[in-house]
């Protein structure tokens, strides 16, 4: 088993090799929230770039609940072609390509103006950084019911739309994350408590998925090994949330780590000096699976060849890579033609760690939208101009947003 050994599901459906294009958010909807030119040229990108799976960025099932302006929203069928030319263009090099399905809940900006939703009414702890963020409120009995719904509804639009399947985003910090998670879940009712309880809404929302769409169509979950924070979701936690998603039929377990609190998924904490450093999260995956009956994927600052290879050798299904495939889109090529390329944006050594996490994503956000307007990247750019640019498009973007919200009511 290498690098491009297919990958047989449990569902039954192939993935012609082991290299993920791992979901970075792209902020590049058009102003329907429907899939842009750009990001259907970005996708076409990555097809032609060799992986054997790409998985979308944030795809919101609530318009009101967003992770940032300028993200795509699939919560009806009024869209429903673009979304079909965007399925369309991201398997034209024969990958598969799953859309990761989302809500933000506490983590969603303050100035787009739309109340937040929360296991429970705590904020986000990130210092003078989270008066940019809603305050949220804690979500009734009603609330909990919508958005089951809404994950199944997109799931089914989804698979209406021709895309390979779904990814239920349950890692970083947002909403699923947080019910997960003891310090964000304070609930006593069904939904908090204990790990059974705190899980029961990612269990629901499975189901639910899984019982609008067809056999062979995907359903993965995105999980968090651990959100590295003192008294939150531990290692130990995402064992037995594994064990419990094995009784589900559940495709593919992507593990991850760390949310807006404690931004580990961008590796800001590493000195990436090492190979044993750079596949952050591959001995949670060892652990994990020794219990898992579904095939998992590792994604966390993988961009050596040998590193990805580390993964599949030990056992791990899927190899995913995010920011190295924003520099080299076609990495995947690359390796398969025995060059040993190594993408790498220019490091950041700021003290604030939430500031650094900010100037990776603004970093990483700058290629995208350069691949989206078929320019090559920039792996040179100052992360400092990278965000103050993304800042300037966030504004922009931000003013679009509330007058679309406006014209909804």
């Amino acid at each position: 088993m290498n690098l491009f050994t297919p990958l047989t599901l449990p569902n039954g459906s192939v993935v012609p090799n082991r290299l993920a294009k791992a979901a970075m958010e792209e902020n590049m909807a058009d102003a329907d929230h429907a899939p842009s030119a750009g990001l259907l040229r970005l996708y076409r990108t990555w097809a032609e770039g060799g992986a054997g799976l790409l998985i979308s960025g944030n795809v919101m099932i609530d318009r009101r609940a967003m992770t940032g302006p300028g993200g795509v929203v699939l919560e009806d069928d009024r869209q429903l072609e673009r979304f079909r030319h965007w399925a369309r263009a991201g398997q034209a090099g024969g990958a598969q390509f799953w859309l990761q399905l989302n809500h933000p809940g506490r983590q969603m900006p303050a100035n787009l103006g739309q109340p937040a939703w929360a296991p429970s009414a705590v904020p986000l702890a990130l210092g003078n950084m989270s008066r940019h963020f809603a305050l949220p409120r804690a979500m009734d009995q009603a609330m909990i019911a919508e958005v089951i719904q809404r994950f199944a509804n997109t799931a089914r639009l989804a698979e209406q739309a021709g895309f390979n399947g779904v990814q239920i985003h349950a890692a970083h910090g947002y909403l699923l994350s947080q019910f997960l998670s003891p310090l964000s879940n304070q609930r006593t009712d069904q939904w908090g408590g204990s790990l059974e309880n705190r899980a029961r809404l990612l269990i629901e929302v499975v189901k639910a998925v899984r019982a609008v769409v067809a056999k062979d169509f995907t359903v993965a979950v995105k999980l968090n090994s651990a959100d590295f924070q003192r008294g939150g979701f531990s290692a130990e936690d995402a064992r037995e949330v594994v064990m419990r998603l094995n009784e589900l039929p559940v495709d593919l377990v992507e593990l991850s780590g760390g949310s807006y609190e404690a931004p580990a998924m961008q590796g800001v904490a590493r000195d990436g000096r090492t190979l044993a450093r750079e596949a952050y999260f591959i001995d949670f995956a060892r652990d994990l699976q020794s219990v898992a009956n579904m095939p998992l994927m590792v994604t966390g600052g993988i961009r050596r060849r040998p590193v990805a290879e580390q993964v599949i050798t030990s056992g791990v299904a899927m190899a995913g890579i995010g920011t190295a495939l924003a520099i080299e889109p076609d990495l995947p090529r690359q390796w398969q033609q025995g060059q040993d390329n190594v993408p790498a944006l220019r490091p950041i050594a700021w003290k604030n760690k939430v500031l650094a996490s900010m100037g990776v994503m603004a970093a990483v956000k700058f290629q995208l939208r350069r691949l989206g307007r078929g320019r090559s990247p920039d792996s040179t750019v100052s992360p400092a101009w990278a965000l103050l640019m993304q800042q300037i498009s966030t504004l922009w973007l931000t003013r679009r947003y509330r007058k679309h919200m406006a014209l909804q009511q």
